[in-house]
């Protein structure tokens, strides 16, 4: 019997009460198919991984951050997005937000850009370089949110993003359920250029496990 992608999916988006144009749901559909493909090719995901492991560890969990972008015309820069997550499935879920993908393994950025010529989609970018670029990642931009789902920890995360804080872009930190260790060991070292906004704490919807998306706003936006 073939995985009902479409309808587990749509069973995760209730439990976290989101919702999806169907246009959006059948663009995720075909994303997943073609991640299955080229995981048999090259090194996507964890190639043990079930269909059900797939469709939660990452499309539902990289949507969580969805509601977090649909409060502005935001355009999100990913760091690290490996597979385009979770950069890449928020901007198949919804086609209005604009991303900028980074990615410096060419594999992978040959695989992003495979995925969004099949999906038509538009106002996407994918640059094959490092967080430091400077010349291609000005530190003045029109980001308004930064996220790396695969950076390791706060800390690594935050020094990596300082360099952003003169614009106005917020931090999206995607943890698992030891972030308040995280946090802690981050708090001696967070940059003055930054403070924490907000918490969300959320269960994915099949396995249960425990997510928490940590918001850090620039120190000077809060002073304004």
């Amino acid at each position: 019997m073939s995985y009902d992608f479409k309808g587990r999916l749509k069973e995760g988006l209730d439990h976290l009460e989101l919702s999806l144009a169907d246009d959006s749901i059948k663009s995720l559909e075909i994303y997943f198919n073609e991640l299955k493909k080229w995981a048999g090719k090259i090194n996507l995901i964890a190639r043990s991984s079930s269909d059900e492991e797939i469709l939660e560890n990452h499309f539902i969990d990289s949507l969580t951050i969805l509601p977090l972008l649909k409060k502005t015309d935001s355009h999100l820069l990913d760091i690290g997005t490996g597979a385009g997550f979770p950069g890449l499935v928020c901007k198949a879920a919804w086609p209005g937000l604009k991303v900028t993908l980074v990615e410096p393994r060419q594999k992978r950025v040959s695989f992003l850009r495979h995925i969004i010529r099949t999906l038509g989609l538009h106002d996407v970018a994918v640059l094959d370089c490092r967080i430091e670029d400077e010349a291609r990642l000005p530190s003045i931009s029109s980001f308004t949110h930064i996220t790396g789902r695969a950076v390791s920890n706060i800390k690594n995360f935050m020094a990596m993003v300082e360099r952003f804080s003169v614009g106005e872009a917020k931090i999206i930190c995607m943890k698992g359920p030891k972030w308040q260790v995280e946090v802690a060991d981050t708090a001696e070292v967070l940059p003055e250029t930054y403070i924490q906004e907000e918490v969300t704490e959320l269960c994915l919807p099949f396995s249960g496990a425990r997510r928490a998306l940590l918001v850090y706003a620039p120190s000077r936006m809060q002073q304004d």
